[in-house]
Order: C-alpha cells, then structure tokens, then sequence
C-alpha cells in the first residue's frame, strides 16, 4: 500500500512531479550534483522511457513535467537511480558533511541503505488539458523568478524555460503537446 494521497493517474498523460531533498538540503548547489539529474532525464528520453516536458531544478528540489507508460516506475528508477549516482559522488568530493545529514535524515523503515536523498513519493498532478498544462509550466520556469534569484525564467541555468523561447536549453524538451 503506498504511503501518499498522491496517484498517478492516465497512462501517457503528462503529469507534474516534484521530487525534493530530505531535509530541504540544499544538494543541487553544486553543479555536478543536478548534471546528475540532466543526465538521467536525458537517459530516459533516448531510451524512450519518458517524453519530458519541462523541468526546474533548484537548491533542494526539482519540478518536472513528464509522461510514459508506466511513470510511477519510471518515476521510481529516476529517483533511485540519480540517489545512487548522488551518494557515491559525494565521498570522492569530500562531501562528509552532507552524507551526515542524509544520514541523519534517513527514513527510520529504510534499514535497507545508510542514506536516504530523496523525500519519498513525487506528488504527481495529472495534467487534463493545455490550460493546465501553460499553468504548470508558467509554474516551474517562473519558480526561480519568485525566490529572486534571476530576473527573467531563461536566466536560470537548469531549467526549460529557454527550450520554450527556441533558445538552446541544456537537454531537449517535448515543446509541442
């Protein structure tokens, strides 16, 4: 049974997902740390397994918009996959300080692993129509925009935002739906 209000809902219907930090720590401060994010979403796109929408990255977490056959397993395999990635990186960059507070942080039924990076679940919304669509998107680039850090949604590095103004982003996007 899954912990979470949240369910998926259509097949192939895009949904928006967000996926934070334990803690709200700030891990996406380094840059190395959220190419490990951009890598596996781009993965999953050349192998088909999602069609990726848009997307921001920020210090502690992450909004995408993505759909596929199954996205709660592709979900899944992104979250457990970039977690791995994640941790092992951070010893060879001396980053104790940080795999404390994962550790701490750990789920107290995750005995399986001595960290824990991700908050469980995505809270997935399913995105019934292009209205919805515009608004979440409008969400997810205008999100750095709110907090100050950038002026304009395409100033911010690791976002889709200039994917959608024909700018180069950093990974494709799915810009016609």
């Amino acid at each position: 049974m899954t912990r979470s209000r949240y369910r998926y809902g259509t097949a192939n219907a895009p949904h928006f997902l967000t996926s934070s930090v334990v803690g709200w720590l700030p891990a996406f401060s380094r840059p190395d740390v959220v190419q490990i994010l951009l890598d596996s979403w781009r993965f999953l796109q050349e192998k088909q397994r999602i069609v990726l929408y848009g997307y921001v990255v920020l210090e502690n977490h992450a909004h995408w918009i993505a759909s596929s056959d199954d996205l709660s397993k592709e979900a899944g395999d992104f979250k457990s996959f970039t977690a791995r990635k994640i941790i092992d990186y951070l010893p060879a960059r001396g980053e104790k300080g940080l795999l404390a507070q994962l550790e701490m942080y750990r789920a107290p039924h995750k005995t399986d692993r001595d960290y824990q990076f991700w908050q469980e679940g995505n809270h997935p919304q399913e995105i019934h129509d292009d209205e919805m669509m515009r608004q979440k998107l409008e969400y997810t680039h205008l999100n750095p925009v709110k907090r100050g850090y950038v002026e304009e949604a395409i100033h911010w590095r690791y976002s889709s935002a200039r994917n959608y103004e024909g700018l180069p982003g950093l990974i494709p996007v799915t810009t016609d739906w």
